[in-house]
């Protein structure tokens, strides 16, 4: 089922009357194709999950339109879009067993959507088996984990066949390891069942693993929508360069004068078609190469050894935070005893920003230094 949202704006009024309004999400655009898994990423306040609310029908927006298909169905209520939703509470009946709580959405079916016993059972089945939760349908919620109690949710979400599937921060309450788990059984059901579905997150490397698009938001607005990867490589402005990535990008001072890009005092990369100005510097942590002669000179804070990789840990006078961190190959040798450390620079690692605007800018690299 393909979604459609055009000119999507919610506006909450302000708690007292001299308090302004709050708009929540602000003329968003966005058509989702039929099938796919779309990520909505941002942090807690972004309008991520009001955007949810709105395309399930808990909340109206205040003007825009949400087409599922060619189906207008602004003004339906919730029980009327076919969408099925999974919060973050899960919301299970705890008086109820896994099978009567995947049962409940059916026995609430009127009119000629009403089915007999044996229809709903079946269903019932069907969609504890796709989740694979099938032999634990006699057991009530308090019997199970944290991640069989978001399986059950997500069978009763299922259980009607929506025609969206909407996920509201559906894995916050898990544990690190069941969350990997989680994620991974969300993202096969998805491919097994082609529903379209929206997934709600403020943890980026969840929605970059599993979703076909990402849609970055901020205060209410699209930063920018792609596929992970793309997002990850290509950001649009320095928001969405530091919302992405583990370790976060390095942020540095720096500027550009006569073709060279500065950190400091540093020329780190000879660069063309870029005016003089003082910009933003951003390195991804995998952007460094260690090398007696580098470019770029840092004060050696630590390494930790992470297995396959090694996280150099350093300062800088003009980095913007207060910690650099370096990601290099575990084979590399980092002289611990020295209180320097220096490093070239990957090019397609490298952006720069707009200090005003924080808007990415273009280049064209002639070499590292």
């Amino acid at each position: 089922m393909k979604v459609v949202l055009q000119n999507l704006t919610k506006k909450f009024p302000g708690r007292s009357k001299n308090d302004k309004e709050v708009t929540a999400v602000n003329d968003f655009n966005f058509e989702i194709p039929d099938g796919r898994l779309i990520g909505l990423l941002g942090p807690s306040g972004c309008g991520k999950s009001t955007t949810l609310h709105l395309l399930s029908g808990l909340q109206k927006p205040t003007s825009g339109r949400i087409f599922f298909g060619e189906d207008d169905v602004t003004g339906l209520p919730a029980e009327k879009r076919g969408v099925g939703v999974v919060f973050q509470n899960y919301a299970l009946y705890p008086h109820l067993t896994v099978k009567q709580n995947i049962l409940f959405p059916l026995q609430n079916l009127k009119g000629a959507d009403k089915l007999s016993r044996s229809e709903m059972l079946e269903k019932a089945y069907e969609a504890a088996k796709l989740v694979q939760i099938d032999e634990l349908m006699d057991r009530k919620p308090s019997e199970l984990s944290g991640g069989q109690q978001q399986r059950v949710a997500i069978a009763r979400a299922l259980v009607k066949r929506p025609r969206v599937l909407l996920l509201d921060e559906p894995l916050s309450n898990l544990d690190a390891r069941l969350r990997l788990q989680t994620r991974e059984e969300i993202r096969r059901i998805q491919k097994e069942t082609q529903i379209t579905t929206i997934f709600v997150t403020h943890d980026q490397e969840e929605a970059m693993s599993i979703s076909d698009m990402i849609v970055v938001m901020k205060l209410g607005v699209i930063q920018q929508i792609g596929k992970p990867q793309e997002v990850y490589d290509d950001p649009v402005n320095l928001f969405v360069a530091k919302f992405l990535g583990t370790p976060p990008i390095n942020v540095f001072d720096g500027k550009v004068r006569d073709g060279k890009l500065y950190i400091g005092d540093e020329a780190v990369l000879d660069i063309r078609d870029v005016p003089d100005q003082e910009v933003y510097v951003g390195i991804r942590p995998e952007g460094f190469v260690l090398c007696e002669t580098g470019s770029l000179c840092c004060k050696l804070g630590g390494v930790e050894v992470m297995g396959r990789d090694i996280s150099v840990v350093s300062t800088n006078q003009s980095s913007v935070g207060p910690t650099i961190r370096s990601i290099i190959s575990a084979e590399s040798k980092v002289d611990t005893g020295k209180a320097e450390v220096r490093f070239n620079v990957k090019p397609n690692k490298v952006f720069i920003f707009n200090r005003e605007t924080e808007e990415r800018i273009c280049f064209r690299c002639s070499s590292a230094m």
